[in-house]
């Protein structure tokens, strides 16, 4: 979770268990007009054998569908945030979508890469949480698309490609989904990237950016990963570096 990051720092900010496993969210937003509910992002799922279970040390219990979805937008297919998608529909293990209604939205240039993921991430872009989207109304974006009133999406690179983070705008106040550009609020020192990203200087390069707009404009960021820290606002310390101003609770 912490690239090159040497462990004597990051294990201060966040403690490994005896298998070097560090605790994590997987947070989606949910975002509610009155009519439609847009879900982001949907989390690992439950269609996990024993052994992986025990190796990420998932929870026990099934995967609950968010009640009332109209609307779902994917940050990327990795099968943390795209887990949710899909579920064992009995026990003959048939898969079913867990939002058959829904208008799923993802980036082309991501589900392309999904289809045929490079050596380094084909344990990441698992196929029943990409088939599935043959089986539901699919949406592909752009960058720069406004998916949702106020709700505009924007791609980046360096994590994987194709990744979309959303900026969400009502009327002074705009909440930023920046999804594993910035996974927890430990990671807002630009060179603590993950080992995950399949270019590490272009992740750094889009995070400063990020974070300069962020500050600027002062966003509500909100960590997709971070098991304490939900989302906050942002502000400088005396170095110069991006740090967490003020907590902020969305629910």
């Amino acid at each position: 979770m912490f690239g090159t990051v040497p462990k004597t720092l990051w294990a201060r900010e966040t403690p490994p268990d005896d298998d070097n496993r560090v605790l994590l969210a997987t947070r989606s937003l949910i975002v509610e007009d009155g009519e439609r509910t847009l879900l982001i992002d949907t989390g690992c799922g439950d269609k996990w054998s024993a052994k992986n279970r025990a190796i990420y040390g998932f929870d026990e219990g099934p995967h609950l569908p968010v009640p009332g979805v109209t609307d779902l937008l994917l940050t990327h297919l990795h099968f943390d945030h795209a887990g949710g998608l899909s579920r064992y529909a009995d026990s003959s293990q048939s898969l079913e979508p867990c939002y058959p209604s829904a208008t799923h939205y993802v980036s082309a240039t991501n589900y392309e890469n999904a289809k045929t993921p490079n050596v380094r991430e084909r344990g990441s872009y698992l196929g029943e949480n990409i088939d599935i989207l043959e089986r539901v109304k699919l949406h592909l974006i752009e960058d720069g698309d406004e998916v949702w009133p106020g709700l505009t999406v924007h791609r980046l690179d360096g994590h994987t490609h194709g990744l979309t983070w959303g900026k969400l705008t009502d009327g002074d106040a705009t909440v930023a989904f920046p999804a594993d550009l910035i996974p927890t609020s430990k990671h807002l020192p630009v060179p603590w990237v993950m080992g995950y990203d399949i270019c590490a200087e272009r992740s750094m390069q889009e995070k400063q950016e990020f974070l300069a707009r962020a500050i600027e404009e002062s966003w509500i960021v909100v960590f997709e990963h971070d098991p304490v820290v939900a989302a906050a606002r942002l502000s400088l310390d005396e170095r110069g570096r991006a740090v967490v101003e003020e907590p902020v609770d969305l629910s």
